[in-house]
């Protein structure tokens, strides 16, 4: 069953991607090439689309509209693998896991008009794979290097006397682990791995700048630029597990999928002069798990397709203006040609996100609507074997 094997290698660009996944998810830092056979180059471009809009909601019921609030982004990727013997191969991945644009625009949304988030990040992460002799497992483990940076502000009568607060963060690198262990059977296509991604630790200086604050409200005190300051910040980004498998049904035809929980319960932004106002940081995010589930087949020499499902559950509707989506269903479709040592495999994504209520407070009260939400993303990889 090469063929469904081969055709395997294809996939990677399609089962184990995201289009707006949980938090500030945009890939699923999956370890495709690590797996290629022999030694392996791969360049990736993917493109996403996104649209969510809504309206305002106040004690009189829905107000002014938020027109479009998530911004299209490019995403490009990186990999080689090297194969040294029968046991020992290595790979390095270059990706861009974490991103967020996003912008009420001002003269919409009366309750978040202003407000806003700007993330990068580059991650270069070396991986080395050992296969244990007479045997079909192997073990993996490796080093990631993030590099990211930010800035957030905030707008609009939700955040009552703090609108108009901004906070950056300049570059910072940082570097986390990951292991995991396989199984493979290649005369029938299949294969299975679990990859643990560590928690990365940024410690940042937080620029802070905001509106005068009265600290006794009418009272006699005079307003103090409470919210101007710089101080360390530490943001983590989540821990993860990745399980990731295919098999052949037929010489021409691979079923395959995979599962990624992410723990961004543990993902907090909480500068320290707007937590000493009032008492709250940026974000507060919820756990999420993507399934994925396709199947490829292999028309002829040359062309193969695949399909696949994606489904992330939906949280409590009531979500960080920041992150403003609330799980996701999605299919994707692909075509791979190849020819001789190289392999293109294009691919169109549709994304059904949840419908999500922007909302601040403790406890939390809705300040604007959304539904309807979607996204489309195209991606396009290029592969050669040698």
């Amino acid at each position: 069953m090469k063929r469904a094997y081969l055709l395997g290698a294809g996939l990677s660009l399609i089962g184990s991607g995201s289009v707006l996944a949980g938090g500030i998810e945009r890939s699923g830092q999956f370890l495709g090439p690590l797996f290629e056979e022999g030694n392996y180059l791969e360049l990736s471009y993917g493109h996403v689309s996104p649209s969510a809009s809504g309206s305002d909601q106040t004690p009189f019921g829905p107000g002014a509209k938020t027109g479009g609030i998530l911004g299209t982004y490019n995403s490009v990727g990186l990999a080689y693998k090297q194969q040294f013997n029968d046991q020992w191969s290595a790979a390095l991945i270059v990706d861009q896991p974490f991103g967020a644009d996003l912008l009420y625009p001002l003269g919409g949304s009366a309750m978040l008009g202003g407000t806003s988030v700007d993330v990068s990040s580059v991650n270069v992460t070396g991986v080395v794979r050992y296969e244990i002799p007479d045997s079909p497992f192997g073990i993996h483990a490796g080093i990631r290097a993030s590099r990211t940076d930010g800035s957030v502000s905030v707008g609009g009568a939700a955040f009552g006397p703090v609108s108009g607060y901004s906070m950056s963060v300049d570059h910072d690198t940082a570097f986390g682990w990951l292991a995991g262990v396989s199984w493979e059977k290649p005369e029938i296509g299949a294969r299975v791995s679990l990859t643990y991604n560590s928690p990365i630790n940024h410690d940042f200086r937080a620029i802070e700048r905001g509106p005068l604050i009265d600290p006794d409200g009418p009272g006699p005190a005079p307003a103090l630029p409470l919210l101007d300051g710089s101080s360390p910040l530490r943001v983590t980004t989540p821990e993860s597990w990745n399980l990731a498998f295919q098999t052949g049904l037929t010489s021409k035809t691979l079923l395959f999928g995979s599962i990624r929980w992410v723990d961004w319960s543990s993902f907090r932004i909480d500068p320290e002069r707007l937590w000493q106002v009032t008492g709250n940081g940026l974000v507060d995010l919820e756990d999420s798990t993507t399934y994925t589930l396709g199947i490829g087949h292999a028309f002829n020499e040359k062309w193969s397709g695949a399909v696949s499902v994606s489904y992330e559950k939906a949280g409590d509707d009531k979500v960080s203006p920041l992150s403003p989506t609330n799980g996701s269903k999605s299919v994707t479709l692909a075509a791979i040609y190849t020819q001789e040592r190289v392999k293109v495999t294009t691919a169109v994504t549709y994304a059904a996100l949840g419908d999500a209520k922007p909302s601040l407070g403790t406890p939390a009260t809705a300040v604007a609507d959304l539904e309807g939400s979607y996204a489309w993303g195209v991606g396009v990889k290029v592969g050669y074997s040698f």
